[in-house]
């Protein structure tokens, strides 16, 4: 069995903590038969055998054995696919007309039979936000791009407890484009987000919760296999470790691990074993299944490389 990945090009990434490549040299370790593959390799046609330019690669980890100092490819080939391999789709979003073409072509292999995680239709199918906000405890969500029904749902919401907004794309990740508003005078850049990201956005009520930390926790085929409590920086909302959160590891409430089994269970009908949730309080906010990442933090935390979990699970 070899395992594909599909990733960004190595200079996007940060090699450092990149849940990718962790996972890629944990395959190596083992003697797996592994390569990376790039956006530019890839295409499928419908004249029989696929084929697929893949590259070896190498890298070394630091003295944590958990965070990575070098990663690079050392050579090409080209092969062709069979039944017995295994494509891992980890492009970052966002989830534009791009990605949507990358799923539809990686559908095409999994009609002849090649094993793609997460499954491309399991992507397709829920958006990553939306589908955290139908479930029950969800925090008060709107999504649109009309004004007067944006201001309706605002002039609905708890005062008592709404102090402020938050403003957000629907598609984008890593905390990109999320922006607090008080509760007066946010019409005007409401009117703005929706011109620059070309449709709706998401309003919702500014969860205090999150002064205190959000929650990431990370499943594998229907598993918790770990989870820290990322902290803002004094003076910021956004609990993104990139730009100065600090974590630790932290258990589930009962009533959010609850929440996230019910959650996966459903994921594996579609064949999303990959999952990864944010959670402010008890509220999950986003249910994460494009390309799930912190698989290096979360490891630094409990002080165990989870990829080696994840890859028993594999086995």
């Amino acid at each position: 069995m070899r395992h594909l990945l599909l990733i960004d090009p190595i200079h996007k990434l940060n090699i450092k903590k990149d849940s990718s490549m962790m996972l890629a040299l944990a395959m190596q370790r083992r003697g797996i038969e592994a390569y990376v593959f790039f956006e530019d390799d890839f295409a499928v046609h419908n004249q029989g055998q696929q084929k697929l330019t893949v590259h070896s690669f190498k890298g070394t980890l630091k003295d944590d054995q958990i965070y990575m100092s070098s990663f690079e490819t050392t050579g090409s080939k080209v092969i062709e696919l069979n039944t017995t391999d295994v494509i891992h789709m980890r492009l970052d979003p966002p989830f534009d007309s791009r990605y949507l073409r990358i799923l539809w072509m990686l559908d095409n292999l999994v009609a002849m039979g090649i094993q793609v995680v997460n499954d491309p239709r399991g992507i397709m199918q829920f958006n990553e936000k939306l589908y955290a906000y139908r479930k029950e405890g969800s925090v008060a969500s709107f999504v649109g791009q009309n004004l007067k029904l944006a201001q309706q749902f605002v002039q609905n919401l708890d005062k008592k407890t709404t102090t402020a907004l938050i403003i957000k794309p629907m598609d984008l990740y890593s905390g990109i484009g999320v922006e607090k508003f008080p509760l007066t005078g946010w019409e005007k850049r409401f009117e703005e987000k929706v011109k620059e990201l070309n449709g709706p956005v998401i309003v919702q009520p500014f969860v205090e919760a999150v002064l205190s930390g959000e929650i990431r926790s990370l499943y594998f085929k229907e598993k918790e296999i770990g989870t820290i409590l990322k902290t803002p920086k004094d003076g910021e909302f956004l609990s993104n470790i990139a730009q100065g959160a600090t974590f630790h590891a932290e258990p589930l409430s009962s009533l959010a691990r609850s929440r996230c089994e019910a959650i996966v269970k459903e994921l594996a009908a579609y064949k999303v074993d990959w999952v990864a949730f944010d959670i402010l309080g008890d509220a999950v906010t986003e249910v994460n299944i494009t390309c799930p990442g912190l698989l290096v933090e979360v490891s630094f935390a409990l002080k165990k490389n989870l990829a080696d979990v994840v890859l028993d699970m594999m086995s």
